[in-house]
């Protein structure tokens, strides 16, 4: 009886698994799906939906091969077959194959875009697999044919003595077939500042705005093809943080910070696509010391409205599988923001008194978008990760003392206040006004031990101001 193992294969996550068989006088038992102990050696936590078993009833029945556009993790109940499989997705491992012989004691996972096929050996074998997504009818995916010259088969049951079914015989040769494109991935909030940088850093993703899809909107989210997506970025946010302390700014705020996102938790765990969603540092109350600064780990204390909303959209997006939550402070990108206030005010004249008692750190979008594609591509641990822009924290009085310099102002043309001061003149004209996180400087060291280094701000502000 072998230990429990996974082995790779030429084909990028196509993976073998050994399984130990204990058998008696009766017959034997196996664990054939032991999610705990085969995804710790490095098998994914696919989620499997639905389970299918194929009963072949004479030796030398061959099916494939298919492509169906899901994760299968395929073995025997019953019998042995020959197997192979043939790479049929985009990209430079199209076309390589890998074929063994198995027995009960053995399984393979089947990766999305991987074609299957198998012959079987013995009269009677049971073919069982498990598969993250539900069989639809007319679904067409890519198939390739058992006999192909480049894929060279070895089937010990020659094709011509096998049992085939008629659309398997009619499957075209490799050279015809369309490779399978990888799930898409779709931008959430593409109107945003950060939604802008993400569809234009990912021009092949599908961007939305909340007019193509509200996700308050069930029917609307129920018609949406979620199956299509391996990863979803939900840039779409309520950031009118004063606003959100009214009757409507609070319901509005809600229902797109907390609500939205427990949506994309539910569909992400429904569907199985990874879910990355950007937050906020005003779910802290902002009283952690300037060094280190907030931790992830660091127990949720929002103050007003709009920082309660992101708390729980947090709390919500942390039920998915797979998800990253990237906490951000003072975004920057294209569009209306305090540097572009801040470099009108230093070219029209104006001396602006600015808050100097609120610190932290400046995240250009273009860095948000960096940080998000190198967790992704690096296969980082899911997880909550904090991202901005590097160097020392800075208060929003010397950020903007840093735009007037760059303009061509004196530094000391930017006076200082207090929150507690502005606070008191937006209250006196009969403005709402949300409570502020002084300390919003966040530690960076959970992404920087993924290989991910923070380019300094100022740096960044040089640039953009370019």
């Amino acid at each position: 009886m072998t230990d429990l193992s996974v082995e790779t294969t030429p084909i990028p996550g196509l993976l073998v698994v050994r399984m130990p068989v204990h058998g008696d006088a009766r017959g034997w038992f196996k664990e054939n799906w032991q999610r705990e102990k085969m995804v710790a050696l490095g098998l994914p936590d696919f989620g499997p939906v639905q389970n299918n078993i194929s009963f072949n009833a004479s030796r030398g029945a061959t099916r494939g091969i298919h492509t169906e556009p899901w994760d299968k993790f395929v073995s025997l109940a019953t019998g042995r077959i020959f197997g192979a499989w043939v790479d049929m997705r985009e990209g430079e491992s199209f076309g390589t194959t890998f074929h063994l012989e198995a027995d009960p004691s053995v399984a393979i996972f089947v990766p999305r875009g991987v074609g299957n096929s198998y012959q079987a050996l013995e009269d009677g074998t049971a073919y069982t697999y498990l598969v993250n997504d539900h069989w639809r009818p007319g679904v067409a995916y890519p198939a390739l044919h058992l006999g192909d010259e480049t894929a060279a088969i070895p089937w010990p049951i020659p094709l011509e003595e096998a049992e085939l079914s008629e659309k398997d015989r009619a499957n075209p040769r490799l050279g015809d077939v369309v490779p399978m494109p990888p799930r898409r991935t779709l931008v959430l909030g593409a109107g945003g500042q950060l939604g802008r940088a993400l569809s234009a850093a990912l021009p092949s993703a599908h961007a939305v705005t909340r007019a193509e899809l509200d996700l308050t909107d069930a029917e609307a989210v129920a018609a949406w093809p979620w199956h299509e997506y391996g990863t979803v970025l939900n840039a779409a946010a309520y950031t009118a943080v004063d606003a959100a302390e009214t009757p409507e700014g609070r319901v509005a705020a809600w229902a797109a910070n907390a609500t939205g996102p427990a949506t994309l938790a539910r569909l992400s765990r429904e569907h199985g696509f990874t879910l990355v969603h950007f937050s906020s540092e005003y779910v802290f109350d902002g009283t952690a010391p300037v060094d280190p600064g907030h931790v992830e780990d660091e127990p949720l204390s929002p103050l007003g409205v709009y920082a309660q909303t992101k708390a729980a959209g947090d709390v919500a997006v942390g039920l998915a599988p797979r998800h990253y939550v990237l906490r951000t402070s003072w975004v920057i990108g294209d569009g209306k923001n305090f540097v572009r206030t801040m470099q009108e005010l230093a070219g029209k004249g104006v001396s602006p008194s600015v808050v100097d008692d609120q610190v932290g750190r400046l995240t250009f979008t273009d860095e948000l978008v960096r940080a998000t594609r190198h967790l992704l591509d690096s296969t980082a641990p899911y997880g909550t990760y904090h991202v901005s822009n590097g160097g020392p924290a800075m208060s929003w009085r010397e950020v903007a003392q840093a735009v007037f310099e760059r303009s061509g102002r004196s530094r000391d043309d930017v006076s200082g206040t207090t929150t507690q001061e502005y606070a008191d003149g937006v209250l006196a004209q009969g403005r709402p006004f949300a409570p502020r996180p002084l300390g919003s400087a966040m530690s960076l060291e959970k992404i920087r031990a993924t290989g991910f280094e923070p380019e300094d701000a100022l740096v960044a502000l040089d640039r953009y101001l370019a």
